[in-house]
């Protein structure tokens, strides 16, 4: 097949192509400019270079042609963006999420050859095909699995979409990138917010929306007991950077309407248990599940799946009730629903969280 091999510069990315290669494959390989580096230098370095050096030395040594593409713009509109929308509005934004499927298998289609068969990728998840459609699996390595990112697929993306390492568990590609001796064979795996790469997300934060000066108080006596420079730099949980003595202090409610933090030395008060919550603006991989089908649901990035009834309020709403509770729920996040080793597709949490008494 002829196949674009998308390559970020790290490891999963380089061992996809290099197995790829092994196959026999027309390849070409293509690393995608999103980082804000001309515009954000000011805040700090981003690695594009370093990630784009790798990726030129991991394709010298394959005998594989590479191209650059710049997609700031796309991926300014597409995703920056909705990050900035979603921190103002108190939310947790996930910008992987739409980078995969506006981005990457989006604005990146758009831009390439047609005569491409298929878009290759390092992540960690399968694609199945069975009677004409497509069906996303989950990979065999539960912490690395990256389903979760690829959600908001469309069918059409699926099934040009083609994920090399998704067979295998992280130890087995490390071992891979040594016996292909790969240049980036000790990279370590990047970490944050994938367009920030080293600029601090306060720093970023600060850039476009400034400062808002409200309250910090303590939850436990409603004293005022110092101020704060707006309600979007804090996440609840935080212990870091509040900046006051007598600590350790907690973030443990957050204000939006009235800018206000509060705070208390009392981990354990943190957000309450929830077991129910709404999901809105749900992409289905394929068919939409039946009113009380019993799934398994993820409510961030990782190993961790939860037993789950769904139900349908209305066209675009969900109902989810947990089998069992979390404190991390948050408004903005994506809930990922799973049927056994399939990705079902997900959708955003709302903000209408009901909290266990």
């Amino acid at each position: 097949m002829k196949i674009a091999v998308l390559l970020s510069g790290g490891v999963d990315s380089s061992v996809a192509l290099r197995l790829l290669q092994q196959q026999g494959h027309d390849l070409t390989a293509f690393y995608l400019k999103i980082w804000l580096q001309e515009e954000y230098s000011f805040l700090g370095n981003c690695p594009w270079e370093e990630d784009l050096e790798y990726a030129h030395a991991v394709c010298e040594q394959a005998g594989v042609p590479l191209q650059v593409i710049p997609l700031q713009d796309e991926y300014w509109d597409r995703v920056v963006s909705y990050t900035i929308t979603e921190i103002k509005n108190g939310r947790t934004p996930n910008p992987d999420m739409f980078c995969n499927s506006l981005v990457k298998f989006g604005a990146f289609l758009d831009k390439i050859d047609s005569s491409f068969d298929k878009v290759a990728s390092g992540h960690y998840a399968t694609v199945e095909e069975k009677q004409n459609r497509f069906y996303l699996k989950r990979s065999p390595d539960p912490v690395k699995d990256q389903t979760y990112f690829l959600a908001y697929l469309k069918q059409k993306q699926l099934a040009r979409a083609l994920f090399p390492i998704g067979t295998y568990e992280k130890k087995e590609v490390r071992q891979l990138a040594k016996d292909f001796d790969l240049p980036n064979k000790t990279r370590k795996d990047s970490q944050g917010i994938c367009f920030l790469g080293k600029i601090k997300f306060k720093d970023f934060v600060r850039e476009h929306l400034g400062t808002l000066p409200g309250d910090i108080v303590n939850l436990e006596t409603m004293a005022k007991v110092g101020t704060h420079p707006g309600y979007y730099y804090y996440t609840i949980g935080q212990r870091e950077g509040i900046g006051l003595h007598g600590g350790p202090w907690y973030v443990v409610r957050k204000d939006i309407v009235n800018n206000v933090i509060y705070i208390s030395q009392k981990k354990d008060i943190l957000s309450a248990q929830r077991s129910e919550f709404d999901v809105i603006k749900l992409n289905w991989l394929n068919e939409i599940p039946t009113n009380g089908s019993s799934l398994h649901v993820k409510i961030r990035h990782g190993a961790h799946l939860f037993p789950c009834v769904i139900e349908q309020r209305s066209y675009d709403v969900f109902s989810v009730k947990l089998h069992g509770a979390d404190k991390g729920i948050a408004a903005g996040q994506f809930a990922v629903f799973y049927d056994g080793e399939y990705c079902l597709g997900g959708g955003i949490i709302s903000d209408t969280i009901k909290e266990n008494p």
